[in-house]
């Protein structure tokens, strides 16, 4: 199979989903490798580079795209096949940014504690043993930890002409930060304008289930996708599929209904997913609104269904 490669240039980056140009038209069922740049662009390379002197918040989560699917129509189903993610530096970084994450008070919330203190983290990572190493910035404590590239953004164009921050998720996907986005997974998008115009970004090196303390491990990345398109049956919400999971994305305030969002929408039939086993899949549940929808309660039913589609025919 073919792969088409595409590294944009710093002009070329989008911060948005939607309200954009096309940096390709892309046929389904090709094959993409696209280079995408750190959620601080590259602007934080040492423990001295501060993101209060460094980063502006207008211009993080560089996308790579937007990429102009042919033949997608609003109401169709976007498939991405994430093939591999491969760091494409030697080095990751990570912040804590004054009222950003960090269980401290936000733009939104207002607490008693003070912010943390704008703080850098520099992760050496070796290609060879795949391993990052993580160096305390104020002791000599030192932890060597396993490299686990994810994606923390892919999605497509909003409804409504909206444009929408490369730092928010939504149903259109965006900034969804599930570690279940990696290799091997399938991402399901409802299509919402013409020719879906779909983007990712904001690689991380290692992410737990969730950004704690508003960033994860942030590192340029190259990754190889495989675009397809479903005519119809789009999801409300994005979904994930592995090789042992069905996942749906819920993303909302406050985190309780970012939970009732995920199964909610699939609710006629929980499954979630095509049937390749005789017995429900286990469900797993993390604390970063990605959740496996519940098992249909009619299993094993004998419908044959779209893997995106909203409910089940039964």
């Amino acid at each position: 199979m073919d792969v088409r490669e595409y590294t944009p240039g710093r002009e070329q980056y989008a911060y948005t989903f939607g309200g954009a140009a096309a940096a390709l038209r892309v046929r389904p069922g090709e094959a993409l490798r696209l280079w995408s740049d750190d959620a601080f662009g590259g602007a934080l390379q040492s423990v001295d580079d501060l993101s209060a002197a460094k980063v502006d918040l207008r211009f993080v989560n560089p996308q790579t795209g937007p990429f102009y699917v042919e033949g997608a129509e609003p109401g169709d189903t976007l498939v991405l096949h994430l093939v591999a993610l491969e760091p494409a530096r030697d080095w990751g970084a990570s912040a804590a940014i004054p009222f950003f994450g960090g269980m401290t008070s936000t733009d939104r919330t207002v607490s008693l504690q003070p912010a943390l203190p704008d703080t850098t983290w520099i992760y050496q990572l070796d290609q060879a043993r795949g391993s990052l190493t993580f160096a305390a910035r104020h002791s000599e404590h030192r932890i060597e930890l396993p490299v686990e590239p994810m994606l923390g953004t892919v999605g497509v164009a909003p409804a409504g002409n909206e444009v929408r921050s490369s730092l928010v998720p939504d149903r259109f996907g965006g900034n969804m930060d599930t570690p279940q986005m990696r290799a091997g997974a399938t991402v399901f998008l409802g299509v919402n304008v013409e020719g879906a115009m779909f983007s990712i970004g904001d690689g991380h090196y290692r992410q737990g289930e969730g950004e704690a303390c508003g960033t994860a491990v942030e590192g340029a990345m190259t990754t190889t996708l495989i675009v397809e398109l479903i005519k119809g049956a789009a999801p409300a919400w994005p979904r994930i599929e592995d090789d042992t999971h069905w996942m749906a994305i819920g993303s909302s305030r406050p985190l309780e209904d970012s939970w009732m969002t995920s199964p909610g929408r699939s609710s006629s039939c929980g499954s979630g997913g095509r049937r390749r086993r005789a017995r429900p899949p286990p469900t797993r549940a993390t604390p970063s609104t990605s959740r496996s929808i519940p098992t249909c309660r009619a299993w094993p039913c004998k419908s044959r269904w779209n893997p995106a589609a909203s409910t089940c025919p039964s």
